[in-house]
């Protein structure tokens, strides 16, 4: 895919990565369940590439943050830590995992960029931006009980939306 291709995808990864929350906003502690900014950035990496998923997993959080007010500043530091992690793991994920069928690796590379980035967000959280106020029980229920419908969105939509894309032939996943 070309460069310019590639930015034009990002630039719409990022706008959907701000519009998309603002549907799920208006059901209360809908960000939490339904985690629609990481659907965007994870699309991102999977589908345009490093260093894309990485900038968008760093722009998204930063422009809703000042655009719409969420994050809120008290949490934007560690989703931005966790959205880069999402975007850059899902993109060398996908380039480096030796396997011929695409939806095998999108699926590797999906799991393997949210359990990486999950586990990023609980180390921040725990040494650095909630310190002394941050445990195991926390960590789990925040990363995996509260969010499990939107884990199980990015699991059941993401790859369908890579392989639609792909078949429509606006995005070529190499092989």
């Amino acid at each position: 895919m070309r460069n310019t291709k590639k930015l034009v995808l990002a630039a719409l990864f990022v706008a959907l990565g701000i519009v998309l929350p603002i549907a799920f906003h208006s059901i209360p502690d809908s960000g939490r369940i339904f985690l629609p900014m990481h659907i965007p950035v994870l699309l991102c990496g999977l589908v345009c590439g490093f260093p894309y998923g990485l900038a968008c997993g760093i722009v998204v959080p930063v422009l809703s943050s000042l655009l719409t007010g969420m994050p809120p500043a008290a949490i934007l530091p560690s989703m931005l830590f966790e959205l880069a992690a999402y975007g850059t793991a899902a993109s060398l994920l996908m380039r480096f995992t030796p396997l011929k069928n695409t939806t095998a690796r999108i699926y590797i590379s999906l799991i393997g960029a949210m359990i990486s980035g999950r586990i990023l967000f609980g180390i921040l959280n725990a040494l650095i931006f909630n310190a002394g106020k941050y445990s195991m029980t926390a960590w789990l229920a925040s990363a995996f009980v509260t969010a499990l419908p939107g884990i199980v969105i990015q699991i059941v939509f993401i790859p369908a939306i890579a392989v639609i894309l792909q078949k429509a032939k606006l995005i070529e996943l190499k092989q």
